[in-house]
């Protein structure tokens, strides 16, 4: 990805965020419609795989941005 212009990697990071977002909002309303426990939706979210996963790609797009 080392020939992406700036634009396309702020692009990228918008994208990514954006999913991240729906992704969280979507296990939130599921734990809610399952009356969790806040501190278990809380864990779900801290516990969540694909989350995690997330957080990691958009730490290197951003430290890739700031760099550029």
């Amino acid at each position: 990805m080392s020939d992406a212009t700036p634009e396309e990697l702020q692009q990228t990071i918008e994208d990514i965020k954006s999913y991240r977002d729906r992704l969280r909002n979507e296990i939130i309303s599921i734990g809610k419609k399952l009356r969790m426990p806040q501190k278990k939706i809380d864990a779900s979210l801290a516990d969540h795989a694909e989350l995690q996963q997330i957080e990691g790609i958009l730490a290197q797009l951003v430290s890739q941005y700031a760099q550029e």
